[in-house]
């Protein structure tokens, strides 16, 4: 994590200062801007917590914060604690804790064992860029709250960051979602995260989402998703890659080649210029065809195909996770334009359409045929290919990408029914 000092701004600024409202000492929605007030609820926190009060965060401050940004403290139990004691300590409930820590006697703790304690907040923020730290951070801290999902890599982007997957339900139907092939795109994060999250606590509770009940789901389904295909291109967009790096100036002189296309926010591709999104063997020589007449013949911020099908390490990882699984029906979230494509050229799966119907229902989508420019080598492409299911890209928001975060909550709630409703389509 960075060192930072009053005046710096970006992405960490907005994670430290998510981690002081969530820990009570700053009382104002996050701007990225560390001005006076962030640096008096630095301070204080500093006080608070025996750290040296100089209102710089550097390691151990950072330390201190990341409970705030985990959702959990982990806790060596003492004499006289009871799940009841902790939770009255800490905020939260009996419950939350019971669900973090399985095979634990509630009333009969051993001294010197260790506790995950839930904080009273969700795990996945809403509000803030998400980054790949961000991700980090909401993986783990999804997994010390719900002991019960699975957690994992499906291989490593170009700059070595781990392209988390995470599991949930133990059904023989197999459901995969991904978000963020296009760096600008990275809003669809926090949609399958938050999606994730709030399923996990509806199973953890014995409650619903979207009307279903959350235990006749898992049992079901086995829902996967990928939430970051592109972790080095969404760290660029958000400026959490430092302007310092070797891969942030190699980027920037790939976008000198590419004048109109703005830098950083027009940047979809993955950090050496290849667009994941037209990577996969569907039809990739006509891909490359169509955009080398657009004169995207090089690395560039978007629509460069690669040197090969699969050549980059991100979309060769989706690849082989998918073959690696028996998926019944895939959805890929992009942004923007509230539409739905669901076949790939005349080849129409098993209910596809029908389906795809069902989600333009419950969310107010269009069902729609990809343009031609856009209609081949995409990851839903090659899967409707391959395997002949339901395969769908999900352009969510209206906009200009990357869509601003104020739209998050207008996004989730359109998009609710699509990710509930694709846990069952196919069953």
């Amino acid at each position: 994590m960075e060192t930072l000092r009053i005046g710096a701004q970006g992405p960490y600024v907005s994670m430290l200062q998510l981690a002081l409202m969530r820990s009570g000492f700053l009382n104002e929605e996050p701007d990225g801007i560390f001005g006076p007030r962030t640096q008096s609820a630095v301070l204080a926190f500093q006080r608070a917590n025996n750290l040296t009060a100089d209102g710089i965060v550097g390691a151990r401050t950072w330390s201190a914060l990341s409970p705030y940004l985990l959702g959990y403290i982990l806790i060596t139990v003492q004499r006289g604690d009871t799940f009841y004691r902790l939770a009255q300590r800490f905020g939260t409930s009996v419950d939350a804790i019971s669900v973090a820590n399985p095979g634990f006697d509630s009333s009969n703790l051993r001294i010197g064992s260790r506790l995950v304690v839930p904080l009273n907040f969700p795990v996945v923020p809403t509000n803030i860029p998400f980054t790949y730290t961000l991700l980090d951070f909401t993986v783990r801290g999804l997994k010390a709250r719900y002991p019960f999902i699975e957690t994992g890599s499906i291989g490593s982007s170009v700059m070595g960051k781990q392209l988390y997957y995470l599991r949930l339900g133990r059904g023989a139907n197999q459901v995969f979602y991904n978000a963020s092939h296009h760096a600008n795109e990275w809003i669809t994060t926090p949609v399958l995260m938050k999606f994730f999250e709030d399923y996990a606590e509806a199973v953890a509770t014995g409650g619903s989402i979207f009307g279903a009940e959350a235990d006749s789901l898992i049992r079901q389904t086995s829902l996967y998703i990928v939430p970051m295909v592109n972790p080095d291109g969404v760290d660029l967009v958000t400026g959490a890659m430092p302007r310092s790096s070797p891969y942030y100036m190699r980027a920037l002189r790939i976008s000198g080649n590419y004048p109109n296309i703005p830098f950083p926010s027009g940047w979809q591709a993955n950090i050496l210029g290849t667009d994941l999104n037209l990577q996969y063997p569907a039809g990739w020589e006509q891909a490359r065809e169509i955009k080398f007449a657009e004169g995207f013949t090089s690395p560039a911020p978007e629509s460069f195909v690669g040197t090969a099908p699969l050549s980059a390490p991100e979309s060769a990882a989706v690849y082989q996770f998918t073959r690696a699984n028996n998926f019944s029906i895939v959805l890929a979230y992009h942004t923007q334009g509230k539409v739905i494509f669901w076949k790939f050229l005349d080849i129409e799966p098993p209910f596809g359409r029908q389906i795809a119907e069902q989600f333009s229902s419950v969310s107010g989508y269009e069902v729609s045929e990809t343009p031609y420019e856009s209609s081949y080598a995409g990851y839903k492409d090659w899967f409707i290919l391959q395997y002949n299911r339901p395969g769908y890209t999900i352009e969510a928001g209206q906009g200009v990408n990357p869509l601003p975060i104020s739209q998050f909550d207008e996004i989730y709630r359109d998009n609710l029914g699509i990710l509930t409703l694709g846990l069952t389509a196919t069953t």
